[in-house]
């Protein structure tokens, strides 16, 4: 029987967990702006400058995510000969790019 690979998890270095969490803080703060800026009635493009904003602090975040995965996870998993991993990799990209 094959174990489970639904559940797989990432050691992260202390650095790259920092780095990762404040960028989410930064993009959490951004939509909490958002949503203030609802509350007070603000112009809807005003609201929407804010909006782009968020959206391209997400798309940092995951173009940092995404190299440390290739850097790390992906290449490890094509030295040990995993080449199932290049499927996933192309999966997510497919994602990321609707």
């Amino acid at each position: 029987m094959s174990e489970c690979q639904c559940h797989k998890t990432k050691v992260r270095s202390e650095e790259e967990y920092k780095r990762l969490i404040h960028r989410l803080n930064r993009i959490e703060g951004q939509i909490r702006g958002i949503r203030g800026m609802v509350e007070k009635s603000a112009y809807c493009t005003d609201i929407l400058v804010q909006v782009a904003a968020a959206n391209a602090a997400l798309n940092a975040f995951s173009k940092e995510l995404l190299a440390s995965h290739i850097k790390t996870c992906v290449a490890q998993d094509i030295r040990d000969g995993k080449d199932e991993t290049i499927d996933e990799l192309v999966d997510t990209l497919q994602k990321l790019m609707k």
